[in-house]
């Protein structure tokens, strides 16, 4: 029974495979007081319907566009608005700015130039302020109180830029300097080297003098110390030094090593003054060393105190260093003799003369004639014999002819 009922059951559901379209007519059914009214819907009228709805939704998205398009491009329009004042303002402040320095330029510049022009100048600026103030104050933007303040800016800014200018100028400038400085600095440490070098070159040079004339001292047991008279004397009022110029510690210690170096330096060329060093003839072969030898009179074995130094008659005789001249006399074997008392221990000794140029008592200079080779005494040809006393002790004079500083 069952499966019959369902079988008729599904007799009265027929399927419908056909599908209806969008716009297929449609009805609407009004129920009113068990009356049913029926409006029918056709294609056409939907079509149209749907038509009208889109071109009204289309009208609306274009008018919202178009709404919020201008209101952008207005705000971009009064900013460039405002723009376009503040520059305006910005270029009136300029320009009245630059009147009051052009104004005040011309003013300094008193009688130069031609007085028609300037004149003319500041009548023809004159007219273009009026104008420039009539349009400021037709507008609340361009007020006085506005341009003033522009003004006041623009010259701020305008004296910044000045002042910016000057600082990099003077930078720059600051820089070239400091250059030039190290430039100088190298320039400078190369000279304080040289002249370092030049002091003690020529201190090695009367110290080593002084070593080789030491040679013969030594053999009499004697030494000559030219730092034996330098005694460290100091004294004098205290003032306060002053702060150092020379903050440089390179330079400055280099500045005092040559102080040193020349101080000795000026020292040795003081004592070297009075030390006999060099060749008292300029020509002269020697005949007669220091020492033992055969008497040239009597060839018995004799000690010869001097050296024989022969020459040309009436070629000139000079003292090698300052003294006093303590014999100038005729002396028995000697002939005429000259005696010089150098200081420091030395003397020097000058026979076998043919003239004497110098009296007792008179001081010389290095490089003083004291007279001329000549035969006198007991001599057997002219000559010079030369002596070098150190201490009262006769000592070899070769290495003092021999030693070069000048």
């Amino acid at each position: 029974m069952s499966k019959k009922n369902a079988k008729n059951k599904g007799e009265y559901n027929p399927k419908f495979r056909e599908k209806k379209s969008f716009f297929s007519e449609k009805e609407i059914i009004f129920r009113s007081q068990n009356r049913a009214k029926v409006l029918t819907i056709s294609s056409k009228a939907q079509v149209f319907f749907w038509c009208i709805l889109l071109i009204i939704g289309a009208w609306s998205f274009y008018s919202y566009h178009i709404y919020s398009k201008s209101g952008a491009m207005v705000s971009v329009k009064n900013r460039e608005l405002e723009s376009t004042r503040d520059a305006y303002a910005d270029l009136m402040g300029d320009f009245m700015s630059m009147q009051k320095n052009i104004s005040s330029m011309l003013s300094n510049m008193g009688g130069k130039g031609s007085k028609q022009e300037i004149e003319k100048y500041k009548r023809q600026a004159s007219v273009v302020e009026d104008k420039i103030k009539q349009l400021s104050s037709e507008n609340t933007w361009g007020s006085e109180e506005t341009l003033e303040e522009k003004i006041s800016l623009s010259e701020a800014v305008l004296q910044r830029d000045i002042a910016a200018s000057e600082r990099d100028e003077l930078k720059r400038q600051m820089n070239e300097m400091e250059d030039i400085i190290e430039e100088l600095k190298e320039a400078e440490m190369e000279v304080l080297e040289k002249v370092s070098t030049i002091s003690s070159k020529e201190v090695g040079k009367i110290k080593s003098a002084f070593k080789e004339i030491n040679v013969p001292l030594k053999k009499q047991g004697l030494y000559f110390n030219p730092q034996a008279n330098r005694k460290d004397g100091k004294g004098g009022l205290f003032e306060p030094d002053k702060a150092p110029k020379l903050r440089d510690k390179k330079i400055s210690q280099k500045i005092t090593e040559i102080y040193q170096d020349v101080d000795d330096l000026a020292y040795y060329r003081e004592i070297v003054q009075y030390v006999p060093l060099g060749k008292p003839v300029w020509s002269y072969w020697l005949t007669s060393r220091f020492g033992g030898r055969a008497d040239p009179f009597n060839k018995k074995q004799a000690r010869h105190k001097g050296v024989d130094l022969a020459s040309r008659t009436g070629n000139k005789i000079k003292t090698m260093a300052k003294g006093k001249v303590t014999r100038a006399e005729y002396a028995g074997g000697y002939g005429n003799l000259v005696e010089v008392d150098h200081g420091n221990g030395f003397k020097t000794k000058y026979a076998h003369m043919n003239k004497i140029y110098v009296k007792k008592g008179q001081y010389l200079e290095a490089q003083d004639v004291v007279g001329e080779v000549g035969n006198t005494g007991r001599s057997t040809g002219p000559h010079l014999h030369y002596e070098v006393l150190y201490r009262g002790v006769a000592v070899d004079p070769m290495p003092f002819m021999q030693a070069k500083i000048r």
